[in-house]
């Protein structure tokens, strides 16, 4: 928990980038087992409405800074504009934030305001930069229909720390079946589609370990493995999984 002088510097902070800039963003991305997110302050002072682009791991933190900042700006002075392109990341749309999400992703746009309800726009990528973290906001929150979010409000109860990561590839992001498993650290993971070190450098990722076990229930024995144990299988959706040997 902050202490009042460091929410009182977050705030100050705030403040002067709103004064610069018309918004604050603000980027949530570690120590849990959900999936990063970024939500604006600011924006509602001049169109109604705050962003979040929540999951879409797809994109690194500097794209996802490109996305907010570009699609604040063009809403400024297009305020019924529903589609946007931006050149290299894509085309996005915007959909109504259901209340519920809003109330447990923008704590610090409610402790800015200091109100019970402010309306958001979910930026939802195309599907070429969909992953499996990106989830649908316009309905309340739920973490049986969103499981990948489940743990924004359920206990964490699988025996390994549930700021456990994976380095993963794109494929398996975009649901592709995950075939290697192996386990390098206490807390880290590297759970790939293909070959580890076969993907390019561009195409890895480093996700919650939460974001790929909420995605495939078939990944549950990953969390069982023991320090330098990994395991395999093949691409067929009915092979299992055996160990693999080093």
């Amino acid at each position: 928990m902050k202490s009042e002088t460091e929410r009182k510097e977050a705030l100050d902070r705030i403040r002067e980038n709103i004064a610069r800039s018309g918004h604050h963003i603000y980027v949530v991305s570690r120590g849990a087992a959900i999936p990063r997110f970024a939500y604006t302050i600011g924006v509602s002072e001049s169109i109604g409405v705050e962003l979040i682009l929540a999951g879409a791991i797809f994109y690194m933190f500097k794209d996802v800074m490109q996305i907010v900042d570009n699609i604040a700006a063009h809403l400024k002075t297009h305020r019924d504009q529903e589609s946007f392109e931006i050149t290299d990341l894509g085309l996005f749309t915007l959909r109504k934030v259901h209340g519920s999400w809003a109330a447990k992703l923008m704590l610090g746009a409610f402790d800015y305001y200091q109100k019970q309800d402010i309306p958001a726009l979910q930026i939802v990528p195309d599907e070429a930069h969909w992953t499996v973290d990106v989830p649908e906001m316009s309905v309340p929150w739920s973490g049986t229909t969103e499981p990948v979010w489940q743990w924004l409000c359920e206990p964490w109860t699988h025996p390994v720390p549930e700021g456990s990561t994976a380095a993963t590839d794109l494929a398996a992001l975009r649901g592709e079946r995950i075939t290697e498993a192996a386990r390098w650290e206490e807390d880290e993971w590297e759970i790939c589609h293909a070959d580890g070190p076969s993907v390019p450098k561009e195409e890895m990722r480093v996700v919650p370990l939460g974001t790929l076990l909420g995605a495939d229930k078939s990944l549950l024995p990953v969390v069982h493995l023991k320090v330098g144990e990994g395991l395999l299988r093949d691409y067929d959706p009915t092979s299992e999984w055996r160990p693999w040997d080093k």
